[in-house]
């Protein structure tokens, strides 16, 4: 099994940690990972903003960067659904006779967001992890709406050991990041932001996880700026440790 890691620019840029994590846990459970240098953005900022002729390039460069691949494995439900979602809709306006589209539908076949590789692909559930500590998972909008991950996460994070898991209220509410959302509309996106940060402290928690930085990136500063202990965490880290302390 050939299996290419699709780390996000956010995470190469912000959050190396996360992809590290991946491979960590990956290699744990006997699966050879790769990856390819050549990989770049998903174009999802372009594509948000209106942009869809210059994302079409990005487009391109995935289906070449991750062909051959069994399987294209990212710790983002965000980008997974970008290619997933958008990238069929980008490819049948490319004026190609619809070579992108073919390729596009052979790779997005193959792109999987973590949980879903481990619980589909994989077939597992308990991957070994220990963290003792009281987590709770905020389900973000890619991962629950766009990709449909349903339980899986939470079925993971139940398996670790000394793992509390607690349920914020509201859970399936937005965060407010939004991506380009954030920008535009930064007013609404902190009072949502703030939102889901009292039901965040309000469980307890020591620790917030999601299936994306970016996610965690909006909570954890408005978390921080409330004078909040809760620390964010991507669920990848918490599935990759051994010690308790996160990969």
């Amino acid at each position: 099994m050939r299996v290419a890691l699709f780390v996000t620019c956010v995470n190469d840029t912000l959050y190396p940690a996360t992809g590290r994590a991946v491979v960590t846990l990956l290699e744990r459970l006997g699966v050879r990972v790769e990856f390819p240098a050549a990989q770049s953005c998903c174009g999802q900022p372009l594509f948000n903003s209106g942009h869809r002729r210059p994302t079409e390039p990005l487009v391109r460069r995935y289906t070449e960067v991750f062909a051959g691949y069994d399987h294209v494995v990212t710790p983002s439900a965000s980008c997974a659904a970008m290619v997933r979602e958008q990238y069929p809709r980008i490819a049948a306006r490319a004026g190609d006779g619809g070579a992108l589209a073919a390729a596009v539908a052979e790779v997005a076949a193959r792109t999987r967001e973590l949980t879903e590789f481990l619980v589909d692909v994989l077939g597992v559930t308990d991957v070994g992890a220990r963290f003792p500590r009281t987590v709770a998972y905020h389900p973000t909008c890619h991962g629950l709406r766009a990709l449909g991950l349903g339980d899986r996460p939470r079925r993971l994070l139940e398996q670790v050991d000394g793992l509390r898991l607690r349920e914020p209220a509201g859970a399936q509410e937005c965060c407010g990041f939004g991506g380009t959302f954030a920008v535009k509309n930064a007013a609404v996106s902190a009072a949502m932001g703030t939102d889901k940060a009292r039901a965040l402290v309000a469980t307890g928690a020591d620790v917030v996880c999601a299936v994306d930085n970016s996610c965690l990136a909006h909570l954890g500063g408005i978390l921080a700026r409330r004078g909040s202990r809760v620390r964010p965490l991507h669920l990848a880290e918490i599935l990759a440790s051994r010690d308790g302390s996160g990969a």
